[in-house]
């Protein structure tokens, strides 16, 4: 049964908020029930952004996520903020082209990946989730 709390983060320009926004389409479009909420930080260019995105096969109790289960960071800034609220066997994945240190968790999975283009992402999450579109 699929129940993942995906959280999508770097700066404004980065493709975040359309990575999320991508994904809940196509979860939708794949049958899921889905909760979609980006985040932007006040600033006009390259501030921080972030993308709170909910993919279930059961309707949603609340989109608020405290505790990802799936965390994609894009720059040090949001690395810094949600690896550590990252849930015990949850996943990161980072743009190793923009971190230039190490996550520190030893309970999550950690997958570093250099240059991450939003279409990648997307297609990784339709295969985890089984979506078909």
């Amino acid at each position: 049964m699929v129940h993942e709390e995906i959280i999508f983060a770097g700066f404004g320009g980065q493709g975040v908020i359309s990575a999320g926004k991508l994904l809940a389409i196509a979860s939708m479009r794949g049958g899921k029930h889905v909760s979609h909420i980006p985040s932007y930080g006040a600033e006009m260019r390259g501030g921080t952004a972030n993308c709170s995105v909910v993919v279930a096969d059961n309707p949603i109790a609340s989109a608020i996520i405290h505790k990802p289960t799936i965390c994609v960071v894009l720059n040090e800034p949001s690395l810094d903020k949600f690896e550590p609220t990252i849930k015990p066997g949850g996943i990161l994945i980072y743009n190793s082209s923009k971190i230039h240190r190490k996550p520190v968790r030893e309970d999550i999975q950690c997958f570093g990946l250099n240059h991450i283009p939003s279409y990648f992402l997307i297609k990784i999450f339709i295969k985890i989730f089984r979506i078909t579109t």
